[in-house]
């Protein structure tokens, strides 16, 4: 495997709302670069057998070359314009009508489009008109040599957590991810179950121009009289994740929408109880009563009660961390770069096909 990176956009920080104007410096560096390889090698071009683009900006990209190459384009959103702005939280901004017009485009043009989750492939069917038998659902993988079960005191007190007890957020601070809402559930959390002592370890930063700060959660937690039961951290390499999860009694991920929600599978892979959001790719990630709880609705007084009995009942806790830990390992990533591989050699022998090769 060979990373390239090519040169796209000013020499600066750009946010997001403006990668979208880059698209086409991108695609140029992109064919450029094939031209030289394939004059390098002595080839004739494409050097390529497929193109497979991540997310929409990418999916812009990979429309037109594998259109120029003629080679098939596989597709992977990760998230849906029209999913977003469906689930919208209040004073979020909307995604573009650009996006939308562009995913439609990759929807009706791509020869395979990759869904993590039956719930996503189902809303491309119905929400973006695309024909089932393209699109093929191939759920991402944890790694489960790193993302594995450890001894919880022993992670709480290398973070300096000693007997608390503890709930981890793992996201960016954007309204979508609702870390708002696990502020607020944590204060009901001291009401419900008074003979608690949570804290909430928050790990990540904002997202985007509409994405929340560290002060105004902070702020929040104030509000609620929660100041010193709320841990802000920033964003930890992806290595040192497990330290974190381990050391958590539950993991909550409130989001509005999830494509699929890896934290709540990688929580599930170090044994530790997750509470999500009964909506999209979590259905998947989260076994209801098994390895943790889906609450419907948003509510802070449903999560902080399905906090509470993880909290209080440590059978309970445990058999779901033992269970956890075992639905991971279906998830594990060398079973998902087989499942991808053989969607990349099924469309190499339908491509093989339709050229009498």
């Amino acid at each position: 495997m060979r990373v390239i990176h090519l040169i796209a956009g000013p020499d600066r920080p750009v946010p997001k709302e403006e990668l979208d104007e880059h698209v086409c410096e991108f695609l140029y560096s992109l064919l450029r670069f094939e031209s030289n390889e394939a004059a390098s090698l002595g080839i004739s071009s494409p050097i390529y057998d497929a193109v497979h683009s991540h997310y929409w900006l990418s999916g812009r990209v990979g429309r037109l070359a594998a259109e120029r190459w003629r080679i098939p384009l596989l597709q992977s959103f990760h998230t849906l314009g029209r999913v977003k702005n469906i689930n919208l939280s209040p004073g979020d901004e909307p995604e573009p009508a650009a996006r939308i017009t562009a995913e439609e485009r990759i929807v009706e043009q791509a020869d395979c489009i990759l869904a993590p989750t039956i719930e996503e492939a189902r809303d491309l069917v119905r929400l973006y008109g695309a024909e089932p038998d393209r699109v093929r659902v191939v759920t991402p993988g944890v790694d489960t040599e790193v993302f594995t079960p450890g001894d919880r005191s022993a992670a709480k007190q290398a973070l300096g957590l000693g007997g608390r007890d503890v709930v981890l957020f793992a996201g960016r601070f954007q309204l979508l991810k609702s870390p708002d809402l696990a502020v607020r559930a944590v204060a009901r959390l001291c009401e419900v179950a008074p003979g608690l002592d949570p804290v909430l370890l928050m790990l990540g930063g904002p997202s985007g121009r509409a994405g929340l700060r560290a002060e105004d959660l902070e702020k929040l937690a104030a509000d609620l009289g929660i100041a010193d039961r709320v841990l802000l951290r920033d964003p930890v390499p992806h290595d040192d994740l497990p330290g974190f999860y381990r050391a958590a009694d539950a993991v909550l991920v409130p989001s509005r929408t999830e494509s699929f929600g890896l934290v709540a599978l990688e929580a599930s892979a170090c044994g530790t109880p997750v509470v999500a959001t009964d909506v999209g790719g979590l259905r998947t990630a989260v076994r209801d009563g098994v390895t943790g709880s889906l609450v419907a609705g948003r509510d802070p007084e449903d999560f902080a009660r399905a906090l509470a009995h993880i909290l209080t009942d440590q059978r309970s806790a445990a058999a779901m961390g033992q269970a956890g830990a075992r639905y991971a390992r279906r998830y594990d990533w060398r079973r998902a770069a087989a499942d991808l591989l053989l969607v990349y050699e099924e469309q190499s022998a339908l491509l093989a096909e339709a050229s009498g090769s």
